[in-house]
């Protein structure tokens, strides 16, 4: 069963800063978002389909400073995040075997972690979140909707995924995942390199 890019993470130190790095950099202002109790955040979002890419988003996400203490690591590594200027993060990928891809993950010694239930409004879903919250390499996160999908219902942005790159994503992992469209090779060193069409022309973005 292959898997595809579901969504990709801009991490911001706040969301207003995140929305101001969009205008700045990709010319759109992203659209509404909203808050995850579960893991004391929030987000806007950008909608990024393309034929390549099908129902795919830019989540510009940040720790919300009106949320309590999750009581737990948050997701995405984003309690690992040194504070700095928004950019590229993380790449969620979607499955419709979430339990699968997860167990042929431990198979190959990446423990994507466990699979948690969230509701945000309309939007039903689980995702593979790890006790630690922490990423592994250029690994994608695992997500599985229940329901209506956010690209769905978002409007045209004038943004569109042409393509992504996952260099050092290992063979097993990769075979496991089998994610559509996207390249690498399994040797580099970690890396996430995205191309997007954009209303100021082609946008290249990598992770540091």
């Amino acid at each position: 069963m292959t898997t595809e890019i579901d969504h990709l993470i801009i991490a911001a130190d706040t969301l207003e800063a995140g929305v101001a790095w969009c205008e700045t950099t990709l010319g759109v202002t992203p659209g509404p978002g909203g808050q995850h109790p579960l893991m004391g955040t929030h987000n806007r979002l950008l909608n990024l389909s393309s034929p390549a890419f099908p129902r795919c988003y830019l989540e510009v996400i940040a720790i919300d400073p009106e949320a309590p203490a999750p009581g737990r690591a948050r997701w995405f590594g984003l309690d690992e995040r040194p504070p700095g200027s928004p950019a590229l993060w993380h790449a969620v990928a979607r499955s419709t075997m979430l339990d699968m891809h997860r167990w042929g993950l431990i198979h190959k010694q990446a423990d994507p972690g466990l699979p948690l239930d969230m509701v945000r409004g309309e939007y039903r879903w689980q995702v593979l979140v790890r006790p630690d919250g922490r990423r592994l390499g250029v690994l994608p996160s695992l997500i599985q909707w229940q329901g209506p999908h956010p690209a769905e219902r978002l409007p045209a942005s004038g943004l569109a995924l042409r393509s992504l790159r996952l260099d050092g994503l290992p063979v097993p992992h990769r075979d496991v995942l089998r994610l559509k469209g996207v390249t690498g090779e399994p040797a580099s060193a970690p890396r996430m390199t995205v191309e997007l069409h954009t209303p100021r022309g082609g946008v290249t973005l990598q992770t540091a």
